[in-house]
């Protein structure tokens, strides 16, 4: 699990600072790993590769929308729904987060390999920071 502390200037120009929640369960590290051809994270290396910019883009909100939770107050539960990432989508919290790892490389890779389980399945998706 990645907690992200984030910064940001709300919609009421209120200075914010809150924590946010990223976290793949194995089973959706695993999904995510099977359901693209050749696996996540080697289409993620070839993208990132080719600067395919568009492309980019489009996995890193996938990314981020499907990792997004809120633990339980128990800590047994990682509660995610379309309803939470859309409402998290709609924050400047979300920008700030987005505008990061899309112009930074190592924050994104940083931001992957902390949201994929501790323990790594034969096909866990990782990411290595892009050198130029």
């Amino acid at each position: 699990m990645l907690k992200e502390t984030i910064k940001f200037t709300d919609y009421n120009g209120v200075e914010r600072t809150e924590d946010h929640y990223f976290h793949l369960s194995k089973a959706e590290a695993m999904e995510m790993e099977m359901s693209t051809s050749g696996g996540l994270s080697e289409m993620i290396r070839k993208i990132v590769a080719a600067q395919d910019t568009p492309a980019i883009i489009k996995i890193f909100k996938e990314i981020i929308l499907k990792s997004y939770g809120q633990k339980s107050p128990d800590g047994r539960q990682f509660i995610k729904s379309p309803e939470l990432s859309k409402a998290f989508s709609e924050t400047e919290a979300y920008s700030q987060l987005f505008m990061k790892l899309a112009t930074d490389a190592d924050a994104a890779a940083k931001f992957v390999n902390g949201i994929v389980p501790n323990e790594k399945p034969a096909a866990q998706p990782t990411l290595a920071p892009v050198t130029n």
